[in-house]
């Protein structure tokens, strides 16, 4: 069976662009990504979409094949598909290219996304994260939104690890170290301190404004193929070790501790497929729409001691500089929250990282290993990817 590998990347700058186009930013991602991977646009057979939140009109156009025909692969393509996890869709969609590569089904894959979410009205925003995910029989009709979940999870971390709101303030600081480093990041210009994130607007209680991440426009495009065609053409690739993952519920009220959630179980299987642990990884690319969300993933994936993960960042140990370097591309609470994309960006950074393209700022030298996680919905599932290096 054909192993998978990732040989092209290419993203472009996350924030509000209202003339930048959706269509067009998708055929400007994915055409940057297939010649990074070396490749012509015909070669690639088969795409696989992850979807937008901005417009239902946009995404019917991903359902019903309109990127075939933008890029000039009517009649050449053998499928186009959207696949829908919400923030865990790029973990899924991964498994799905490297699946069909393995099969023969698919030769070269094309994994794109674009977001307008930025730009897009914030009041039907709004109401479509006030909807979607949130059961409509009990938790819609108490008022739970998604900034409430948020809130729910962060006060539930801070009581069972004893996290001060100082130290959880120092996650959304380290990721804006990260940021400023990132030419590609929304918040690429606007630096962040603890006071700053504290004084900031009470949004849910204990969650302030600069605790969430903003709505942002972004597009991603990453290009698979098998590793044997891979080797014949390029010096290093990136191969996925291990895969694991786990559905811990629906209704948040379903979640039996929302400060482990389905982290531990997925991992434990991605690293027993990897044959490597936590202590082997060079760099995590983690979910992290809230500080909360991020420390509980690290602590489940061993990358933190259970209960210690915001000390940590306010410790310096997941910054520029610090112990193990964490959403090097400043996540979403920095780099900008792409809507589903946010996950597929923290896996793109993963893969450039690997790659040794993040540029000189923030490329961490040798890293060679990289776990990703992902979550979406309500945080209803946990998804883990484990990334190695491979050179000729």
């Amino acid at each position: 069976m054909a192993e998978a590998a990732f040989v092209g990347i290419a993203e472009l700058p996350s924030g509000r662009y209202p003339d930048r186009s959706f269509m067009g930013s998708l055929v400007d991602v994915a055409v940057e990504a297939v010649r990074d991977a070396g490749l012509s646009m015909t070669d690639i057979d088969t795409l696989l979409l992850i979807p937008c939140l901005h417009s239902a009109a946009d995404q019917a156009d991903l359902v019903f094949s309109r990127v075939v025909e933008e890029l000039g692969l009517a009649g050449r393509a053998k499928s186009s598909v959207m696949l829908h996890s919400g923030g865990s869709t790029s973990d899924n969609t991964v498994r799905t290219a490297a699946s069909l590569i393995a099969a023969g089904h698919a030769r070269n894959v094309l994994i794109l996304q674009a977001e307008k979410w930025g730009s897009a009205p914030v009041g039907e925003m709004i109401d479509m994260l006030t909807a979607n995910g949130i059961p409509r029989e009990w938790e819609k009709a108490s008022g739970l939104s998604f900034n409430a979940v948020g809130a729910l999870i962060a006060r539930r971390y801070m009581a069972v690890s004893g996290a001060t709101a100082e130290e959880m303030a120092s996650v959304c600081v380290a990721l804006r170290e990260w940021a400023r480093l990132n030419p590609n990041a929304m918040y690429r210009d606007r630096a962040l301190t603890v006071a700053q994130v504290l004084d900031s607007r009470l949004v849910s209680d204990p969650l302030r404004a600069f605790e969430c991440p903003m709505m942002a426009d972004g597009a991603v495009a990453l290009v698979l193929t098998g590793a044997e065609r891979a080797r014949a053409s390029h010096e290093t690739w990136v191969r996925i070790a291990g895969s694991g993952g786990c559905v811990s519920h629906y209704s948040i009220g379903q979640e039996p501790d929302l400060a482990v959630l389905g982290w531990p179980t997925a991992s434990a299987q991605a690293y027993e497929q990897a044959g490597w642990g936590p202590g082997d990884a060079d760099i995590a690319e983690v979910y992290d729409s809230y500080a909360a969300v991020l420390a509980i993933a690290l602590e489940g994936l061993g990358l933190a001691p259970v209960g210690d993960a915001a000390r940590m960042f306010a410790a310096g140990d997941f910054s520029p500089g610090g112990r193990l370097p964490v959403n090097t591309n400043g996540g979403l609470l920095s780099a900008g929250h792409t809507g589903v994309g946010g996950g597929t960006a923290l896996l793109a950074e993963a893969v450039r990282q690997l790659l040794g393209r993040a540029g000189s700022a923030r490329q961490i030298e040798g890293a060679a290993r990289a776990v990703c996680g992902g979550s979406g919905g309500t945080y209803m599932d946990s998804q883990v990817l484990l990334l190695e290096r491979v050179s000729r």
